[in-house]
């Protein structure tokens, strides 16, 4: 399988197995949104694309356009599949609730739920906004949404009565500790702790019906998310108080969006049939450094 120079996996061919499923993926707009997205329609799954499409006041870097969601889902048909973009902010859950119902009045059911949507840490000189502004803000949408998407997407999966599959992209944050003593890094940290915990507590949940629920655990890639000026101000400021300065055990840095789909797509396919409840760090060994 080879990966197109933006990072995303291409089209492979081969639909066994997949053909009939749908994908709910929030966060879908740009990034491992949209590269999970694209690996899922390779294969012949239909796409509820969901983002939020706005700035939050917090967050001290661009956020996807409602442009960038339309691309996501010209994309995404391009590959061969059908897309539902949906403009919805994961700290709702009644707009996720809403995004369930028309993947199923569009599709008939849903197999597949990425709970993908997070925001990251960072710093601006600028910044008007409160620590607690700040620590409210990154635990809604990192760890209130991915529970609003969990408890939003799992009654629609029980009900197709064929099992499913559902994947938190989480972080190494939520392994290795990450805060810093600011607000945003410190609930970044929070939240990424919090969501292996739901991660585990919905894996003992949704087991007897054959839904599996397992979190990804990403080093730093190369995505808009990472690679903005207040994230690299951030590290400049960091990089000496964290152990071993942002080094991995393989020197890599960065890995690419492509490197986590790879590992979107095994939780997601019936060859992790009996998967669950396990953190899959995808991190190049950041995490035992």
């Amino acid at each position: 399988m080879t990966a197109p120079a933006d990072g995303t996996v291409g089209p492979v061919g081969d639909r066994d197995g997949w053909a009939g499923k749908v994908a709910l993926i929030t966060g879908a707009a740009r990034g491992q949104g949209r590269s999970h997205a694209l690996a899922l329609a390779a294969r012949g799954v239909d796409v509820v694309a969901v983002d939020i499409c706005e700035q939050i006041e917090t967050v001290p870097y661009p956020l996807a356009t409602k442009d960038d969601l339309e691309q996501t889902a010209a994309d995404v048909e391009r590959a061969g599949a059908r897309c539902l973009p949906v403009v919805a902010d994961v700290r709702d859950r009644s707009l996720l609730l809403d995004a369930v119902e028309r993947a199923r009045a569009s599709f008939g059911r849903l197999d597949i739920a990425v709970a993908n949507a997070g925001v990251a840490q960072g710093y601006r000189d600028d910044d008007g906004t409160t620590p607690e502004q700040q620590w409210s803000d990154y635990l809604a949408v990192n760890l209130t949404g991915v529970w609003n998407t969990v408890t939003a997407c799992a009654p629609a999966i029980v009900d197709g009565g064929r099992g499913g599959s559902i994947i938190l992209i989480n972080s190494t944050s939520g392994i290795k500790s990450m805060s810093r003593g600011e607000a945003r890094s410190d609930a970044y940290t929070a939240a990424k702790h919090g969501g292996v915990g739901l991660m585990k507590a919905y894996a003992i949940e949704l087991g007897p019906v054959g839904v599996r629920v397992n979190a990804v655990h990403p080093t730093a890639v190369a995505t808009p998310m990472t690679e903005n000026d207040a994230m690299r101000a951030w590290v400049e400021r960091n990089v000496d108080r964290v152990a071993n300065g942002f080094r991995d055990a393989m020197h890599v840095g960065r890995v690419q969006p492509a490197d986590i789909t790879e590992a979107v797509l095994w939780l997601a396919s019936d060859a992790s049939r009996y998967v669950t409840g396990v953190s899959l760090p995808v991190d190049a060994g950041f995490t035992i450094v």
